[in-house]
């Protein structure tokens, strides 16, 4: 790369788009290899470059649209597609499909470590609608040497894919809506109706609603029907709290399903429980579900529909970000609240 007055520049090609601040907008007003004629040195100047780049290509460097593609082509795996043409030295990513953006942070983190890259994306575990942009990648020079870019290659392609979009899964869903007052008729159930809208927009085949008194017994064998008929995901409701009439956390332990974990680090949505009795996902929903617009149940259910498996291990992190601040107009997911890494 070499570097020359703008006066001395006609007939010469940029090396990199230029950007500048035209009637209050930036953006680019020349592209990279756009070669310079009389006219376009007063806007040169008048945009603050009295000096231009001119591309001299050495083994050991890359240029930066080179080096940006070079790990967008390994770093995004299913479900995302990239620029194949940088603008100003950036690549951006985007869905191909709806679905759960996965990110393999210690890889990332890698690759970010090494000179000159940069590499900014949504968070981990996000629900994503198609053709989102996922994040982008640059370097901060106009040309890195070639070890850098191979370095980060070889990152990507040893954790492939660092990044992913995991479709959602069509999950037959059992609910499971307990307590006496319910049963009896004393009031109206309303949590059937909450739970139904967050399984549409996962487009989940519904299997029935079945209702239970305060029995664990009754409870347990409601558990069995949905998990002999072949329900995917069995969603609970009512009695999870720890008082000694909220018997639906019981109920699921007698089932035989390996519990995940009953509460967590998150408001609202403490008394969520996760377990798995063989392939069924069980879920005993919180309270707050019925109350708050989002809740800890929110975090879980894109994870489960993308058909990645709750480690224990994740839990205790949550509590970083697990707190909701209830803003007047929520932006979910859009916002910190399930980001605990």
């Amino acid at each position: 790369m070499k570097k020359i007055e703008t006066q001395n520049a006609l007939g010469y090609a940029l090396c990199h788009d230029i950007t500048g601040i035209i009637n209050g907008n930036k953006g680019v007003v020349f592209r990279r290899g756009h070669v310079i004629n009389a006219g376009d040195v007063p806007l040169l100047l008048d945009i603050g470059k009295s000096h231009i780049f001119i591309w001299e290509p050495d083994e050991d460097e890359l240029h930066e649209d080179d080096a940006a593609l070079a790990a967008a082509e390994v770093i995004c795996g299913d479900g995302i597609s990239y620029d194949k043409e940088p603008r100003e030295g950036k690549v951006f990513m985007y869905a191909e499909r709806n679905g759960l953006f996965c990110v393999n942070r210690d890889a990332l983190r890698k690759i970010n470590a090494l000179d000159d890259y940069t590499i900014a994306c949504l968070p981990d575990k996000t629900d994503i609608a198609k053709n989102t942009k996922l994040g982008g990648i640059r370097i901060v020079p106009l040309v890195t040497k070639r070890d850098n870019v191979e370095a980060a290659v070889k990152i990507a392609k040893e954790a492939h894919p660092v990044f992913t979009v995991l479709p959602y899964k069509k999950l037959k869903c059992g609910l499971i809506i307990t307590g006496s007052e319910v049963y009896y008729g004393r009031i109206e159930d309303k949590f059937e109706n909450i739970i139904r809208s967050k399984l549409e927009k996962f487009g989940a085949e519904f299997l029935e609603t079945v209702k239970c008194p305060d029995d664990s017994n009754m409870i347990l064998r409601g558990v069995e029907r949905f998990a002999e008929i072949g329900a995917d995901l069995i969603l609970l409701t009512g009695g999870m709290s720890v008082d000694p009439d909220d018997l639906t956390p019981t109920a699921i332990r007698d089932s035989g399903a390996d519990i995940v974990t009953q509460g967590m680090p998150m408001q609202p949505g403490n008394m969520l429980t996760i377990a798995y009795l063989n392939n069924t996902v069980i879920v005993g929903v919180p309270g707050a579900s019925m109350h708050s617009q989002i809740t800890s149940l929110d975090v879980f259910l894109p994870r489960v529909f993308a058909g990645i498996k709750i480690n224990p291990d994740e839990i205790p992190a949550l509590g970083d970000g697990g707190f909701c601040s209830g803003c007047e107009i929520c932006t979910y997911p859009r916002c910190y609240f399930g980001r605990g890494n």
